[in-house]
């Protein structure tokens, strides 16, 4: 008993710590980085309640995908964020008391918080014990849940659709490919034989010829 609270007090303290550092690191890749140590402790505390599909998705995806996204996408834009900061003080008042009703709000919600007795008795479905945390997820989603699912997956794949319609933008000095004129290229209309003279090369008149 006395490890597991050992290793939850560690896991814990390094995630609270790391999360604190992601507030106040002035350098965004540092913050990145104290952002994926936040997400291994978690992901810690998630094997030590016995969901290892949830600490497996954490690391997989969010540490493996997502955090290392943003990293790369901060260093790659070189954004100044020197000039970033240079409104702070201003907005800084008024920063603090939206903070403080929100934080209020997280307290009213979490003191008048309780269970309904009820909900136990909610769940339809037994979850089987004799299998795995991740087969017993799989098996509850994928049959009862799985209209939710694919409506859910629906959704989502609109939102990509839309988000790269919206963002998509041709200009107009670019050039593109045109499938359809690149397959209806005959021999002819791609080369062209000419019988250059001994040192000379061909004219500027023909430039716009072999362009086309």
């Amino acid at each position: 008993m006395i490890l597991p609270a050992l290793f939850f007090y560690l896991f814990a303290g390094v995630c609270v710590a790391s999360a604190v550092m992601v507030i106040v690191s002035r350098n965004p890749v540092h913050s990145v980085l104290f952002l994926i140590l936040a997400f291994v402790n978690a992901s810690g505390l998630f094997i030590l309640m016995g969901a290892e599909f949830l600490a497996m998705i954490l690391v997989i995806v969010y540490v493996g995908a997502v955090a290392t996204l943003f990293l790369f996408v901060i260093m790659m834009l070189d954004v100044d964020f020197t000039e970033l900061r240079s409104g702070f003080l201003e907005y800084l008042p008024i920063g603090l008391v939206i903070g403080a009703i929100f934080l209020a709000e997280l307290l009213l919600v979490g003191g008048s918080w309780v269970i309904n007795p009820g909900t136990a008795k909610s769940i339809t479905a037994a979850i089987p014990t004799n299998v795995s945390n991740t087969e017993a997820l799989g098996l509850v989603l994928y049959t009862k849940y799985i209209h939710y699912f694919q409506i859910a997956g629906m959704v989502l794949l609109v939102a990509m659709i839309g988000a790269i319609v919206l963002t998509l933008r041709h200009k107009a000095n670019v050039k593109r490919q045109d499938i359809n004129v690149q397959n209806a290229r005959t021999p002819e209309l791609a080369m062209s034989v000419r019988k250059v003279a001994s040192g000379q090369g061909l004219q500027d008149a023909d430039a716009a010829e072999w362009v086309q």
